[in-house]
């Protein structure tokens, strides 16, 4: 995310959301870092590891939600060239989100 955009900014209940979820996958991942370290069974860490990733595909739909409802409405309602690089950004985040 660029920092230009700034779109979570005055949105302290977006940026405090996408904290705590943040902090729970990081305790997860190190949750997994552990099982690794202590030779757990490999079926038993690939199921935490698809947690984790499910749980970072949902965030990212999160803060995709939040650019399409702000940064994309207000480019909108800009239009002309600010609307055309908005909806490009938005086009090429989702490709990467369906490529991961």
């Amino acid at each position: 995310m660029s920092e230009q955009h700034g779109h979570l900014e005055g949105n302290d209940a977006a940026v405090q959301a996408h904290l705590k979820r943040l902090r729970r996958i990081e305790g997860q991942v190190r949750g997994i870092q552990r099982m690794v370290e202590e030779e757990k069974y490999c079926i038993d860490i690939l199921t935490q590891v698809s947690a984790a990733t499910k749980a970072l595909q949902a965030l990212a739909l999160s803060l995709l939600d939040d650019h399409m409802a702000h940064c994309l409405v207000d480019a909108a309602r800009q239009g002309g060239a600010v609307q055309d690089e908005k909806l490009k950004e938005a086009s090429e985040a989702i490709a990467r989100l369906v490529k991961s």
